[in-house]
Formats: C-alpha cells, sequence, structure tokens
C-alpha cells in the first residue's frame, strides 16, 4: 500500500510542490481546499486527476481549520500516515489589518488540528509550517534553531504559538511532530501580492509596455531568499527522520529587496531606478531588518542543503513572468474549469 499524506494548504506555492514531490515517491496525496465562489486550484490543475480516471492518487476534500469536526471527520475517514499543515493567513501586511482573523486560521488553526489528531488516535507524523518571521527583531544573525523568537507582526506571533503548540503535543503526547523554520523561499508559483512575485511580475509587464510603474516598501529590508521545490524537499525529509525535530531551512545568504530589484529589471535590461516609487503603505508598523538561516542542522541530520541561489531564483521568476504574460497576450492560457465543477 502506498504511504497517505494529509496537505493543508495544497493549493498554495508549497502546497503544490509538496503535492507533485509526493506523488513523484509513490504516496497517495489528499489536500484541503477552502470552499471560494471561484475556482482557486491553478497551481494544481496539472495533477489534478480527470474524474474517471481509476489510478488517481490526488484528492481534494472541503474542509476549513475554523471547523474542528470538519478536520476530525477527514483524519477518521483517511488515517494519513502523514499530515503536512501548511494552510495559514501568511501574508505578512495584512496580517496587521486582519490580525484576529490571522490568529483564528494561523495560530488556532494548528490548534485544532493538532487536536484532531490526538482526539482521533490517528498514529500519523506531523509537519509545522513555521516561519522565518518568528526571529523579528533577531537577537543574532545568522539564526539557528536555538536563537530566541522575537515576532513583529501579528502573523509572526501566530506562528510562534504554532511552533510552540506543535513542540508541546510532541513533548506531551508524544506525537512525532517537526517544526520546519523555512525562511523566505520563492518561486514562479508564488503569489503575486508578496514583494518577490509582485516585483517578477511587474517587470514582465513593464518590459511588455503594459505598465511603468511598480509601488514598493522598505527596500532595504535583508533576506534570507530560497526556491520553494527545495525547500518543500527538507520538509519531506523531516518526516522521515528517525525520531521528530525542529529545522531550520535557509541558504544562508541576504540580500536586500533592493538587490532584488536591480538584479530583476536587469535581466530585462531596464533602469529600475525609472520604474520603481516608493510607497509608504506598504511599510509594516513594525519592521523586520535582517533574516539569515543557519541550515547547518538541516544539512548534518537531514542531508539537506540548497541548489538554487539568489541570482538563479531571480532568473528563472523573471523568466517565467515573461512567459506567462505572453500567453496571456497570445490567449494561449485557457483554464479548463470542467474537472473542478
Amino acid at each position: 500500500m502506498p504511504k497517505k499524506a494529509l496537505i493543508t494548504g495544497i493549493t498554495g506555492q508549497d502546497g503544490s510542490y509538496l503535492a507533485e514531490l509526493l506523488l513523484s515517491k509513490g504516496y497517495e496525496v489528499h489536500g484541503i481546499k477552502r470552499r471560494s465562489s471561484s475556482f482557486n486550484t491553478a497551481r494544481i490543475d496539472g495533477i489534478l486527476p480527470d474524474w474517471h480516471e481509476r489510478d488517481a492518487r490526488l484528492f481534494l476534500y472541503f474542509a476549513d481549520l475554523s471547523d474542528p469536526s470538519s478536520l476530525i471527520r477527514l483524519l477518521y475517514r483517511l488515517q494519513p500516515d502523514e499530515i503536512y499543515h501548511l494552510g495559514a493567513q501568511s501574508h505578512v501586511k495584512v496580517s496587521f489589518e486582519i490580525p484576529e482573523y490571522t490568529g483564528d486560521i494561523t495560530a488556532l488553526g494548528t490548534t485544532r488540528i493538532l487536536e484532531a489528531v490526538r482526539e482521533t488516535g490517528i498514529k500519523t507524523k506531523f509537519y509545522q509550517a513555521s516561519s522565518s518571521e518568528m526571529y523579528g527583531r533577531a537577537s543574532e544573525v545568522p539564526q539557528s534553531e536555538t536563537t530566541p523568537f522575537r515576532p513583529r507582526s501579528p502573523y509572526a506571533c501566530s506562528k510562534v504559538y504554532s511552533y510552540w503548540m506543535t513542540a508541546n503535543y510532541r513533548e506531551g503526547y508524544g506525537l512525532f511532530a517537526c517544526n520546519g523554520i523555512l525562511f523566505n523561499h520563492e518561486s514562479p508559483r508564488r503569489g503575486e501580492t508578496f514583494v518577490s512575485r509582485k516585483i517578477t511580475r511587474a517587470v514582465a509587464r513593464i518590459k511588455a509596455g503594459l505598465q511603468d510603474k511598480i509601488y514598493l516598501g522598505n527596500l532595504e529590508a535583508r533576506r534570507d531568499w530560497g526556491y520553494a521545490p527545495e525547500y518543500v524537499e527538507a520538509m519531506w525529509r523531516m518526516m522521515q527522520a528517525d525520531r521528530p525535530d525542529d529545522f531550520v531551512v535557509a541558504t544562508g545568504e541576504t540580500h536586500t529587496v533592493r538587490e532584488f530589484v536591480e538584479q530583476a529589471f536587469e535581466r530585462v535590461g531596464l533602469d529600475w531606478e525609472k520604474h520603481v516609487e516608493i510607497d509608504k503603505r506598504y511599510f509594516r508598523p513594525t519592521e523586520v531588518d535582517t533574516l539569515q538561516g543557519d541550515a547547518s542542522k538541516a544539512e548534518r541530520i537531514l542531508g539537506w542543503k540548497p541548489a538554487v541561489r539568489f541570482h538563479q531564483l531571480i532568473r528563472l521568476m523573471v523568466e517565467a513572468d515573461i512567459k506567462l504574460l505572453e500567453d496571456q497576450l497570445e490567449g494561449r492560457l485557457v483554464p479548463d474549469n470542467s474537472r473542478h465543477e
């Protein structure tokens, strides 16, 4: 029998790459999606089976992290070998505008699914998507598994809560539960409101003459930028370890948003200073200056280390957004919604 995995947040960037990885390893993959008036499965449309396929190994279910009964029913039904909890309100800037909702979904949502595991009594492994944002105004650079958390946003506070709840369920109930403390990880599937994708999408549109300006916030924020498909490999490796533990996943390099902008525009031969405007609406009430990860523990124990570096990441994202825009303009992208109905 193939291993069975459940992914919350399967329609997001990480969830889609993780689903592809697990399917390539022979898993049966089950994902939770929220009910929406519009189709929100674009990132996984390429791997969704047609309903008539008898050998389908990817299945989606309606459930919600605010509804514990739906989680309990699903766990009873599926009895998954591994649970990857990626679902959250994951936008830092937005968390300042909807802090209570962020706490309910990002923090208490983790408790609900952990409690559903305990309540059902199923034997499973649990992965919690923790975040480098938990370090906030960090007391040391780089940050490792032992660096104290100093969160600087409602999102980061919610992730700290989830981190410690995961550790408490591991220690209190003997659950195989891991925290993956992932630093910034990007890809062509990154949401368009996140700064990396906002930049590369704007570069493609400016190059095509469809817009002239992009409005950004703090250009001096320094981040450790990695490639999302490599980071989901680290998630899987944590779940295959002999014992549960917590791991930083990062490149160990740090670059400013300004550097990201410069290299993205340079890829298409444009002067970024002619197209970038600073808009204070995009500044956070409390800024995080520098995040840089020390992933030596993951390399030592899991055998994981990144291959795609900063300049390569920017190149592949810019090229992907240029290709996507060309396809859209030429009418080559026609959504097939029949399989979702």
